[in-house]
């Protein structure tokens, strides 16, 4: 059996049922054990291949994860692999995979804490699978860095992925509001759930990933509303805060800052949608 004719008839089959093409390249390098850039290889392909005893066991170990895929369950649960930044993390039921639209917050940090003369204590609300601490903490070793999560689901992952990453990041397995009583940083950084409850979802994130991590509640502000208040208690003076949000909740994210902060600004992500905003601290 070739394989690029198998290739070429998931690909064919996940374009007519609206799936990307390339997660039928991800699912069988991911069968293979070869990235994705190496299944573009035929000597590797063929080399890989020979070290199958049945060259069908790995077809049939395909069509089972393009079934799956085609059911719904994102190629990140099946591979069990989420690409973040520079980053590798694992992933699957029970935590959030992490988004492109918050690489770009992490982008626009990053210069802000490289640029400090003496290490900075950083905060990370919700981590989830720890993708903005980790990536933090990998691209500025000097930061003390602190994530907060308290879903028992996710602290699993968190732990996985701050472990296979090597970095120094504590996990404080607590609610944000209550976490970290009496400590103070320089940057608190929030990717709260923040859809409303009533908004419809694509299948397979309504059907697979945490709703805990997802819905914020009726008009997607209420635990947008509670981050923001820990990060006002977690903040030095003059200390920034950086949430993302939804593209329609720039103007009640100002409006909530605005007892605490200054400086308030709404970023935009690549399709110049509001995404993101960042705020300081007021003088107390």
């Amino acid at each position: 059996m070739d394989f690029r004719s198998e290739l070429q008839r998931a690909k064919r089959e996940f374009r007519e049922s609206g799936y990307a093409e390339v997660d039928a390249e991800l699912l069988l390098a991911h069968v293979l054990g070869i990235t994705r850039m190496e299944l573009h290889n035929s000597v590797i392909v063929e080399r890989v291949l020979q070290n199958f005893e049945d060259a069908n066991d790995v077809f049939e170990q395909f069509e089972a994860l393009c079934v799956r895929r085609l059911g719904g369950e994102p190629v990140q649960y099946i591979t069990g692999v989420a690409y973040f930044s520079d980053l590798t993390l694992q992933v699957g039921r029970g935590v959030l995979i992490p988004r492109p639209e918050t690489e770009l917050l992490i982008e626009n940090i990053l210069p802000h804490l490289k640029s400090s003369a003496r290490p900075t204590s950083v905060i990370d609300l919700g981590s989830g699978s720890g993708a903005i601490a980790i990536a933090i903490a990998t691209q500025v070793p000097t930061a003390h860095v602190i994530a907060v999560e308290n879903d028992p689901e996710a602290l699993i992952w968190l732990r996985k992925n701050i472990e296979a990453n090597d970095v120094d990041v504590r996990i404080v397995a607590e609610d944000v509001s209550t976490a970290l009583i009496g400590v103070k940083a320089d940057l608190v950084v929030a990717n709260p759930p923040y859809i409303p409850n009533d908004q419809d979802l694509p299948f397979e994130v309504k059907n697979y990933e945490p709703h805990s991590a997802l819905f914020g509640g009726r008009d997607g502000m209420d635990l947008p509303r509670l981050f923001i208040a820990a990060a006002s208690r977690l903040l030095k003076d003059e200390g920034i805060f950086v949430m993302e949000h939804g593209e329609e909740q720039g103007d009640a994210v100002e409006e909530v800052l605005a007892r605490d902060f200054t400086d308030i600004r709404v970023h935009k992500d690549l399709n110049n949608r509001p995404r993101w905003t960042s705020a300081q601290r007021r003088m107390r």
